[in-house]
């Protein structure tokens, strides 16, 4: 029995292999899509989004440039991912970290946090690079959005802490409550955060801290911004 083999020229072959590298890249690239959906709906599944809380979506703003820091801006996140907790003001808010509580906050980390005369909520690390660290509130929290803690230069070398959250109230009910007493407790509670972060790192603020609040127009609740940072710090 004789079998006949074909066997392609040389472009035809070339050709071949051509294709076959490209379906290989484009399945490559269709898997990789695949595995960051699925972890951008992990990282967003119980969340309380800000576009589905009540009330104005708020941008605050704490930050201060750390006199005689004693590190670089990458330096700075990489410590505050390790010891998170340690920087709350604990008479107005205390964080716990849950799980193995040894090792840096990771995308994915829960917290428990205790607010005074709010009780007991949670938040997820849902962004993490080599500057910042973005917390996604969970279902039960006082506020629906996300808050960011980095470090970058200033324009003339200095190194800046600066905290931006983009939130609204999870409830109406709990917008009622923040209107007389939220928005007070929420200042101090992040320039106290903002001030401890200063004497560990350097000798304190240069100047003062700064604090801003101010309503922006509502974003997407697609999974990409809703585990993105409020603000991007790079640089070292």
């Amino acid at each position: 029995m004789k079998f006949a083999i074909q066997v392609p020229s040389g472009a035809r072959f070339a050709k071949a292999i051509v294709r076959q590298a490209s379906d290989s890249t484009e399945g490559e690239e269709m898997s990789a899509d695949r595995k960051l959906r699925r972890r951008l709906d992990e990282l967003v599944a119980g969340l309380a989004v800000a576009a589905e809380g009540t009330g104005p979506l708020l941008q605050r703003d704490y930050w201060a440039v750390i006199e005689d820091c004693r590190h670089s801006p990458q330096e700075m996140a990489s410590i505050l991912v390790q010891d998170f907790p340690e920087y709350a003001p604990e008479e107005l808010v205390c964080f716990e970290r849950l799980g193995d509580g040894t090792e840096p906050l990771e995308e994915g980390d829960e917290l428990e946090v205790t607010i005074r005369m709010a009780g007991k909520c949670g938040v997820r690390v849902v962004h993490r690079n080599a500057n910042s660290v973005t917390l996604g509130t969970l279902e039960g929290h006082p506020e629906a959005g996300r808050i960011t803690f980095g470090a970058y230069r200033s324009d003339d070398g200095g190194v800046v802490f600066h905290i931006r959250s983009r939130a609204r109230a999870s409830t109406g009910i709990k917008y009622m409550g923040f209107l007389t007493a939220g928005e007070p407790m929420q200042t101090n509670t992040w320039t106290d955060f903002v001030d401890r972060v200063a004497h560990t790192f350097g000798s304190g603020v240069v100047g003062a801290i700064r604090a801003e609040t101010q309503e922006i127009d509502d974003e997407d609740a697609e999974p990409e911004t809703i585990c993105s940072p409020t603000f991007h710090a790079v640089g070292d």
